[in-house]
């Protein structure tokens, strides 16, 4: 395990146990966020969370955040990001970039005059990559785990 420090976030980033399974109960059934529902049959069976949230075990990595720059789609201090470096990034993607020796998590955009790493918190400006940057997309976000305290 690894921390890097970094502009406005803190990304600790740690590898997958490779391959191993892992099931959970999991209850087929929707369920609701609004009224009850009259009781359903609770058909239990089991979930392998590695294989419903990563496509390519030998590229994907998870990633704790620490920061509050992405509040706005999210993403808070303390959630656990995963992270496929295999897939191509683009336009509105968010991305775990490494940019002048820090790691950050933005979502890319692609403007007429240039490439910014945009925050989703107003209290944060946009950074704009310059040729100078020493710049690359290290992975792309594609799923966030969250805890929820009461």
């Amino acid at each position: 395990m690894s921390k890097f420090a970094v502009m406005e976030d803190k990304i600790e980033i740690m590898e997958l146990n490779g391959g191993e399974t892992m099931n959970i109960s999991f209850i087929e059934n929707n369920v609701p966020a609004g009224f009850p529902s009259p009781a359903q049959d609770q058909n239990s069976d089991s979930l392998d969370l590695n294989r419903e949230l990563i496509n390519s075990p030998s590229s994907t990595f998870c990633a704790r955040v620490s920061g509050d720059s992405m509040i706005d789609c999210g993403i808070n201090d303390g959630d656990l990001l995963i992270i496929d470096k295999a897939l191509v990034p683009h336009d509105g993607s968010i991305a775990v970039c490494f940019i002048d020796g820090d790691f950050t998590v933005k979502r890319i955009s692609i403007k007429e005059d240039g490439l910014y790493l945009m925050p989703e918190n107003r209290s944060y400006k946009p950074i704009k990559v310059s040729e100078e940057s020493n710049f690359q997309v290290w992975g792309i976000v594609t799923h966030i785990i969250k805890s929820v305290k009461c």
